[in-house]
């Protein structure tokens, strides 16, 4: 018997059909071990000795795995096809190593690009050992990833209180977020116009032409910039005569676009889909580690983490063979097409994502998929077909028009352009385009009606339009993506990890499909570019990535890259020992000048305090993260968030709905840090209210902000007590409140008009123990996969957070975790803790073991238990507090 070793499960279940008998497939469940998340991990000054230890939710599986190999007729690791998975078996045999399990052991190495029959067969006839300079490679990147992030981390914690964790990819991917932030808020638009004549030809087809040049001299799109200069050209076209100058007719072709990568694959699922990058690597894991297809379980996609756009030949053959079978041979090209990648670190011989089998088209294998695994597949698929199909043939037109001006205008001639392109054959277009971040017309699709050279044209229409420029758009996960793939930031297994690491850290925001610089990343991004700027610099860690190369590719020693790494950086670490809080202050100040104190409507000092008019505003710090202040504290008080739209009067991105009729103090809705909120008048202790869950604050009303400034109300009188019951929002929501009662207000009810009767049944309700959450009333999850075990896990969103769910276990995501880009494995790991950590049972709950007073019997029951306790309280006080103790600690 020999024992494979591979990462998941659900690739054991699907290769160990493969293997038969002869062979017993376990699961590491991922990495077994990893750096301790302390101090002295990684110590430079022992030439980066690096403590390992095995992951006590591991510990378990290295012993299946031990016992298991001992006695075998060999180990084979089998884990994925990249630096990652060659460090998961590298470590895995140093632990069995370490348990002394492979005595006189073989041991061997096998990878596979697809979980197929033939590739898993073919890759254990051809087995290799460990690769050592793979396993350096990761070395050197993980005793990197740990020096940045737990070295730097700790100066951030220190000197930028709210600030939560540094590391060497995210830090950067962050300040590409920042940097074009700066730019949209330091952008300043450009007024033009554009002059547009809408002409016809003698055979009364319309179509547009544009502005391109007058009496010889070229004119380009910001060259017309005020209305003066738009009516001159106007007037002048008004009285033109316009006659075709020329016509030109080129053909064109447009091929196809390469097979996916991990990073062209995020951004198409991305733009077309609508899936956020860690999720679209959570749908094509299973993809390719199995799933169940007309019975059979099969990997349907190729390792989907690689930077190489080659396809194997076989897979080339299949897909022509296809192309003529489903479009016809006009659309398979004379030659096969081979890709190379652009990019001078790809790992060319990584094959590109693709499936398995080219013939298993998406409308076959949809039924035996979930929707997103089918849209997914469907996507690679296409994608992978038209890579191997023949060109578009295009014919691109350009018309030159002439307008010749009468006397008395300020032009003599003007020369105006319109193009159009016709598609001759749509080659691959019939089954792919790629998609786009912005949504801008394309005019080459336009299509000009045939004209000859000197054909009069009818003038329609005149059209002069103002524009003014925008700035550049914020990122895109999908752009984000691209341009740090462009950058050589990271690697394909990196980028979805670092975007989820950047929203979990609330670094950034989510809102329209666009990333935001939240007021937080802004801080931490300024810290960086003030005190550890080099570290944060693209070329840097795109060089660091190349060094990684390098090492993987046996061309430099792993730790000479860390040597030289350290020497700069402890360096830089130890001058931020001695720095003041006021130097720190005043390089952010600096550094997001822009951002906090933005230009002032009057032309006055951005910083000049609008409260006293006489001390200077400057970024806080406090326990509960940075705000803005004034210089004259404590004789002046004004304080105010940070925000890029911050205006004199102190309010961050936010607007006056109008003045209250009662006071005649303004209402505004702002943005505080925790969310919107509306504000009446100014000074120490305003009346605040935040907005209720589901209210927009763009949309917001000066009535509607009134209603939520009258609260907490009065809607009803308690039928026993005659007190007051109250409706407010509050810390978890909208509530109604009798004394010291709170009962939640569901979300078919509104705060703002529930009724007495309504508000008087929830609070009865609420205090006469009902009201509680029900076993059995969570709504149906989203199932994530199979446990190993069998049956579905399912991932909820549950009152006290998300959790996932098999069987009757219940096992909460931790906050570091994103539900969305949760991983089956991951899933595993939390219900097996939750379940090691339950009570065990015995016919129902075992009760906690205590000795029974002195005195008295032993209760049976656990009712009875209770009833004693809190009798034996009632008589000591001090007793009561000690059981209360005891119990909590229990």
């Amino acid at each position: 018997m020999k024992i494979v070793v591979v990462e998941s499960p659900a690739k054991a279940k699907t290769i160990n059909k493969y293997l038969g008998s002869g062979y017993e497939v376990i699961a590491s469940f991922g990495h077994i071990r990893d750096l301790p998340a302390k101090d002295g991990s990684v110590e430079p000054e022992q030439d980066f000795s690096m403590l390992w230890e095995v992951d006590p939710k591991a510990s378990k599986r290295v012993s299946e795995i031990a016992s298991a190999v001992k006695g075998s007729d060999g180990l084979i690791l089998a884990t994925d096809p990249d630096r990652e998975g060659e460090a998961i078996s590298w470590h895995i045999l140093e632990a069995l190593r370490a348990r002394r399990a492979l005595k006189d052991v073989p041991i061997e190495r096998v990878t596979f690009n697809a979980i197929t029959k033939d590739a898993v067969k073919d890759a254990m006839a051809h087995p290799r050992q460990i690769d050592q300079a793979l396993v350096d490679a990761y070395l050197a990147r993980r005793a990197l990833d740990y020096l940045v992030g737990f070295r730097l981390s700790p100066v951030l914690w220190r000197k930028l209180p709210g600030a939560r964790s540094a590391g060497r990819v995210q830090s950067v991917a962050l300040r590409l977020v920042c940097d074009r932030e700066r730019e949209i808020e330091t952008f300043v638009a450009r007024e033009y116009w554009s002059l547009v004549a809408t002409l016809a030809t003698p055979a009364g087809a319309a179509f547009e032409a544009r502005l391109v040049g007058a009496d010889g001299k070229k004119i380009n799109r910001l060259d017309v910039g005020n209305k003066d200069q738009a009516e001159a050209f106007r007037q002048a076209l008004e009285a033109a005569r316009f006659s075709v100058a020329s016509i030109e007719a080129k053909p064109a072709r447009r091929h196809p676009y390469p097979p996916f990568t991990t990073s062209t694959l995020q951004q198409e699922a991305s733009r077309k889909l609508g899936m956020a990058p860690a999720r679209t690597m959570q749908v094509a894991q299973r993809l390719y580690e199995g799933v169940d297809v007309g019975g059979e379980t099969v990997g349907i996609i190729t390792y989907m983490r690689t930077d190489g756009v080659d396809l194997a030949p076989e897979a080339i053959a299949a897909a022509r063979r296809v192309i003529g079978q489903e479009y016809g041979a006009a659309y398979v090209p004379g030659v096969p097409r081979r890709y190379t990648s652009k990019q001078k670190n790809a790992q060319e011989a990584h094959e590109a994502i693709r499936p398995t089998d080219m013939g298993r088209l998406p409308r076959h294998v949809a039924r035996h998929l979930d929707p997103e695994q089918a849209r997914l597949y469907e996507l690679i698929w296409i994608r992978t077909l038209a890579s191997q199909m023949e060109s578009a043939e295009l014919e691109r037109t350009t018309a030159e028009i002439a307008a010749e001006v009468g006397p008395g205008h300020r032009y003599a001639r003007i020369d105006l352009r319109a193009t159009g392109q016709v598609v001759k054959f749509d080659g691959f277009l019939r089954l792919y385009q790629e998609g786009r971040d912005d949504e801008g017309d394309d005019e080459d699709n336009r299509r000009l009606p045939p004209m000859r050279q000197h054909d009069t044209l009818e003038k329609r229409a005149i059209a002069a339009t103002q524009h003014f420029t925008e700035p550049p758009p914020r990122f895109s996960e999908a752009s984000l993506v691209k341009r740090m793939e462009e950058l050589g930031i990271g690697r394909p297994s990196t980028y979805a990890s670092t975007l989820a690491v950047l929203k979990d850290r609330e670094y950034v925001k989510i809102d329209k499909k666009r990333l935001h610089a939240e007021d937080k990343g802004m801080l931490v991004t300024a810290f960086l570019e003030g005190f550890f700027s080099r570290y944060v610099e693209y070329d840097f860690t795109a060089a660091l990535e190349e060094d990684l190369d390098r090492i993987s590719n046996s061309e430099i020693d792993w730790k000479e890259v860390l040597r030289r790494f350290w020497q700069d950086f402890s360096a830089a670490l130890d001058a931020t020992k001695e720095l003041r809080t006021g130097e720190v202050l005043e390089s952010l100040n600096e550094i997001m000048g822009p951002h906090i104190f933005p230009p002032r409507a009057d032309g006055g000092d951005p910083r000049l305090c609008p409260s006293c008019n006489a001390g200077q505003l400057s970024l806080k710090l406090s326990r509960f993260g940075a705000f803005i202040g004034c210089s004259n504290y404590p004789e002046c008080k004004y304080t105010r968030q940070l925000a890029a739209s911050a205006d004199a009067s102190g309010m961050a991105g936010d607007g006056v709905l109008g003045k209250d009729p009662e006071t005649g103090l303004d209402v505004t809705v702002r943005d505080g840090r925790f969310g919107p909120y509306v504000q009446l008048g100014e000074g120490e202790k305003p009346k605040r209210q935040s907005l209720a869950k589901g209210m927009n604050k763009d949309s917001l009303t000066l009535d509607l902000a009134l209603q939520l400034l009258s609260l907490p109300r009065e809607v009803a009188r308690h039928p026993e007590s005659g007190e007051p019951i109250l409706a407010g929002i509050g810390r978890y929501g909208p509530y109604v409140q009798h004394g010291k009662t709170y009962a939640n207000i569901g979300k078919d009810d509104d705060v703002l008009t529930i009724g007495a009767n309504r508000a008087i049944d929830l609070v009865v309700t609420k205090e006469s123990g009902g009201g509680r959450f029900q076993r059995g009333s969570a709504p149906a999850g989203r199932v994530l996969g199979e446990h190993p075990e069998g049956g579905s896990i399912t991932v909820h969103a549950g009152r006290f957070g998300p959790y996932v769910k098999h069987g009757a276990v219940n096992a909460t995501i931790p906050k570091a975790m994103s539900p969305d880009a949760l991983t089956v494995e991951q899933a595993v790991e939390l219900i097996a803790a939750r379940a090691a950590a339950a009570p065990k049972k015995a016919g129902g709950r075992k009760p906690a073991s205590r000795k029974p007073a002195a005195g008295k019997p032993a209760a049976k029951k656990a009712g009875a238990k209770t009833t004693a306790t809190k009798k034996t309280a009632a008589k000591k006080p001090a007793a009561k507090k000690t059981a209360t103790k005891r119990s909590a600690a229990e």
